[in-house]
């Protein structure tokens, strides 16, 4: 009688990690003996974990019902040249891209394989496939017997070049559930996944233009999370969502590149030529904006950058403040017999500025909903414009200053009172200006606990 299985865990190959059941033999040097002599110096027998290379190399299953479905796959996707052997099988295994062999297993289908899976509802044919394989020194996999398999597999999951494989004292549903646990840690980006070996020389590394949402770190989406969890630069604006800077590998180079009006830490070519230049060193540069990048957050400027250098870059969208941040306010830009169309505007400049190129008289009629940003430095001017150029001066308005974080105000207003109300409340920057019949609905979707 052997001890139950402890979790052993063994990292096969760069990015690629095996948890797997340590097994205590019985007899001398087993379990009794762990218990009166935790002093022995013979460490315990243990399964080996070892991840292989399928590609190019035969491989049998016998079977032909899901689970070898589920094993052809699999196989397939290593690269491996995968043989049926069953009286029957399924559409979706006759599908793929396998040869299949119509007829009941018989000794000597495992010649010249190198793995095979005994995946049959017949145990006295899984048995016969397991001591064919045992004579030839192939390894199987017994579907219906983890107890007396040679191999088994491993509960798998992946995320870009890592992956993870758990065993648990082959018990599968205790390993799917360890699975499924380290997935979730892998995508929020809570497991440590920054790289430490460099590309090659002369080989690029990557500039993540990642956006960070409207404030609240929650928000951000799982992707950008990953990608800072691996980054090992990290170029950040005023208002990306900066609590996520204390979780951050003490190795990583932040750069603070934040911008507010006349108060530029780095000018938007100094940042181009900052995130070319680390990638071309070979590192994963995250750029971490607000918002979403490419909503009035220059990403397209910095993807371009990129694309001119030869520089690999990705977008990772993030969730834009003009409709989140009146959302967490209990706005609806859009709502069903109030409004079906709304707008969002860079409002940074005065309407009479001669670089100013927003169409004021089509916006003062057209969209339902106007959504403003920028706009606190030039609310009276705004106003004003959009009064005068056909709006009612009583049409609801909301200011939502530092939405979706603690320190959240919310102004509600009218149009031709809103630049005074925001002045006696102090309100600056940064805030959304929301103009429209939806600003009315906050009075009955507020959420709970907000004042």
């Amino acid at each position: 009688m052997t001890a139950a299985p402890a979790a052993a865990a063994a990292v096969t190959g760069a990015g690629t990690a095996v948890l797997a059941p340590a097994r205590v033999p019985a007899g001398p040097g087993g379990p009794a003996a762990a218990r009166t002599a935790p002093q022995a110096t013979e460490p315990p027998a243990s399964d080996y974990p070892l991840w292989l290379s399928l590609a190019g190399r035969r491989a049998v299953v016998v079977g032909g019902g899901s689970v070898a479905l589920r094993r052809a796959r699999s196989m397939l996707a290593a690269g491996a040249v995968v043989h049926v052997i069953a009286p029957g099988i399924g559409a979706e295994l006759a599908a793929l891209d396998v040869t299949v062999h119509l007829r009941p297993y018989r000794d000597g289908d495992l010649d010249g394989a190198w793995l095979a899976h005994a995946a049959t509802g017949n145990p006295g044919v899984n048995a016969e496939v397991a001591a064919e394989a045992d004579r030839r020194r192939v390894w199987c996999v017994r579907a219906d017997d983890a107890a007396t398999s040679a191999a088994w597999t491993s509960a798998v999951t992946r995320h870009g070049d890592v992956t993870v494989a758990v065993t648990a004292g082959r018990d599968p549903r205790r390993a799917q559930q360890l699975r499924s646990a380290i997935a979730l840690a892998l995508a929020g980006g809570s497991l440590p996944l920054r790289r430490h070996r460099r590309p090659a020389a002369g080989q690029p590394g990557l500039v993540a233009l990642v956006g960070g949402g409207p404030g609240d770190a929650g928000l951000i989406t799982v992707r950008g999370r990953r990608l800072l969890a691996e980054a090992d630069v990290v170029v950040v604006d005023k208002l990306a969502p900066r609590d996520l800077l204390a979780e951050l590998d003490p190795g990583v180079e932040v750069i603070e590149a934040g911008k507010s009006p006349h108060a530029h830490n780095l000018s938007q070519q100094q940042i181009n030529d900052l995130i070319v230049s680390r990638a071309l060193a070979g590192r994963l540069v995250v750029r971490l904006k607000g918002g979403d990048p490419f909503v009035f957050g220059r990403g397209g400027e910095e993807a371009l950058a990129c694309v001119r250098a030869g520089v690999p870059f990705e977008v990772v969208p993030g969730v834009t403040s003009a409709i989140a941040v009146p959302a967490c306010a209990g706005i609806p830009v859009t709502h069903r017999g109030v409004t079906q169309d709304f707008a969002v505007v860079s409002a940074h400049l005065d309407p009479s500025h001669p670089g100013a190129t927003v169409d004021w008289a089509a916006l003062a009629s057209g969209p339902g909903t106007l959504v403003l940003l920028m706009a606190v430095a030039h609310l009276d001017e705004i106003a004003t414009e959009l009064v005068k150029r056909g709006r009612d001066a009583e049409t609801p308005v909301a200011v939502i200053c530092e939405g979706t974080t603690p320190r959240q105000q919310v102004l509600i207003s009218t149009l031709g009172d809103v630049a005074a109300a925001a002045g006696q409340r102090g309100i600056r920057a940064p805030a959304v200006v929301v103009v429209g019949e939806v600003v009315r609905l906050r009075e009955l979707l507020v959420p709970a606990g907000t004042a």
